[in-house]
């Protein structure tokens, strides 16, 4: 009970203009999902309360964890996110995971309204021999790893004594990823990466860098910008066979209509062109291999990965335009000490919750959470799902904001129809705030993390960053305290 004293204490006294009986909200992610949810919820409903609850102390997901550290613009956003967190009608609660501090059947109990925008905290697997290997991560945690992520502290990232990485897949996170392995450590040190990272990639070995895709240039998944940024990286050495850039009949149709695979394909042809025939003996090297699929990963005979196994690829048409790459049954082997695997996130369902295993995502429709994954059930009344987990981890940061429109819009209209009927008293953050408090969860509200950014950017300051990240459960615990 204590504790929840000191919570009510904590939070601003500045609900006098809220009604007495609010359509109560609680949105379960503090990423750009969940940040544009509760800004639209707020807008729209002038009685709505919103709590914000993330099973980390920090807020803004992958705004912090998942942007690259050398793209400060694009965090500009938690600006706007804070804002939102000072609203006197919306409260942040941190450090409160849904499925082991309270369950999803509990917190509906307690508000008219769950959103869940948690987005994708699991990785997709190739399901090919070898994948257990020591040396294989995927990149997900990789990115966690060099942003600070606490669950990624201590992940055993050996780039002293690795030579040769290669990367699966061809997107803007491997492009991030080989651009942080391959970037002078001198332009890095001026940004937010974690300092345990910055250490490591000071004594790294890594002289070469594979990116590997199934299909070819013109279907590369990167955008230009992504791909401008690893081409411009100093006295780098760009391999790309030029044979790969020749585009079929099928190609051109593909690219026809999409000006940013044009760009892409365009910057490749000239990184092919442009580079001396071969790199020096002192020079860092990024190698795009195209048509090319992993079959199976190979052993050093102690349980470490010692190469990729691959296997060459054509492009066949499906019928709707796109092409597909299929095996062709020839095969080689790129020798590596680390690999990579940037082939996409996936959320993970908590108990309580429909989930399509299959396309890792919550059945619903235009955010409305469906019982089962027929496309025909009932919903589930009050339940809602916006981000990664309503439609896979695909988009810009921007993409959210549409994505929260449709939800918050689907919202409204069962509120309008009466399917909602927010009449009907919920104890919203008194119930929260009282059953956290009987289970001894030591709740994290945005003033201790505005404390924590406040500690995190004095300690950037004295090495010239913008901040330096507590980067540990302890550290960030600790400090909260």
């Amino acid at each position: 009970m204590a504790t929840r004293r000191m919570m009510m204490m904590m939070l601003p006294r500045r609900f006098s203009s809220v009604s007495s009986n609010p359509l109560r909200v609680c949105v379960v992610g503090s990423g750009p999902a969940g940040f544009y949810t509760a800004e639209k919820m707020l807008k729209r409903h002038e009685a709505a309360q919103v709590d914000i609850i993330d099973r980390l102390p920090t807020p803004f997901g992958l705004v912090r964890s998942g942007v690259a550290p050398d793209h400060p613009e694009t965090k500009i956003v938690v600006n706007q996110f804070s804002r939102v967190c000072h609203h006197e009608r919306c409260s942040f609660f941190g450090n409160v995971t849904l499925g082991s501090s309270i369950s999803l059947p509990e917190l509906r109990n307690l508000y008219h309204v769950v959103v869940l925008a948690y987005g994708a905290e699991s990785d997709r697997s190739l399901s090919i021999p070898g994948e257990d290997l020591s040396g294989i991560h995927s990149a997900r945690k990789v990115v966690w790893w060099y942003n600070g992520h606490p669950d990624c502290r201590h992940l055993e990232l050996d780039l002293k004594n690795t030579q040769t990485v290669v990367i699966l897949g061809q997107g803007n996170v491997a492009l991030d990823i080989a651009r942080i392995l391959l970037r002078p450590t001198v332009e890095l040190a001026t940004t937010d990466i974690a300092d345990h990272a910055l250490a490591a990639l000071q004594k790294t070995s890594i002289r070469k860098v594979y990116l590997v895709g199934r299909r070819g240039p013109a279907q590369a998944a990167c955008t230009a910008k992504e791909l401008r940024e690893v081409l411009g990286i100093k006295d780098l050495y760009v391999g790309i066979s030029e044979s790969d850039l020749v585009k079929t009949p099928a190609d051109e149709e593909e690219l026809k209509n999409n000006r940013i695979r044009r760009r892409v394909c365009e910057l490749l042809s000239k990184a092919a062109t442009s580079n001396q025939s071969s790199p020096r003996s002192d020079q860092h090297e990024l190698d795009f291999v195209f048509f090319r699929k992993p079959d199976r990963f190979l052993d050093d005979g102690h349980g470490h990965v010692t190469a990729v196994h691959l296997e060459k690829t054509a492009l066949r048409g499906n019928g709707s335009g796109k092409q597909i790459a299929v095996g062709t049954g020839e095969f080689q082997d790129i020798e590596c000490e680390m690999v990579i695997k940037s082939i996409g996130y996936k959320s993970v369902p908590v108990e309580g919750l429909p989930f399509d295993h299959r396309a890792g995502v919550v059945p619903n429709v235009r955010g409305r959470v469906l019982r089962d994954t027929s496309g025909e059930s009932a919903i589930e009344e009050g339940l809602y799902v916006c981000g990664w987990l309503k439609r896979g981890p695909t988009g810009i940061i921007a993409t959210n904001l549409y994505c929260a429109e449709e939800t918050v819009a689907s919202i409204s209209e069962d509120i309008d129809h009466g399917v909602l009927v927010p009449s009907l008293p919920k104890p919203g953050r008194d119930g929260l705030l009282q059953l956290l408090d009987d289970r001894n969860v030591r709740v994290v509200p945005f003033s201790t993390w505005e404390k924590i950014d406040s500690e995190e950017r004095r300690l950037g300051s004295l090495r010239n960053k913008p901040r330096e990240k507590l980067a540990t459960w302890d550290e960030l615990l600790n400090f909260c305290n």
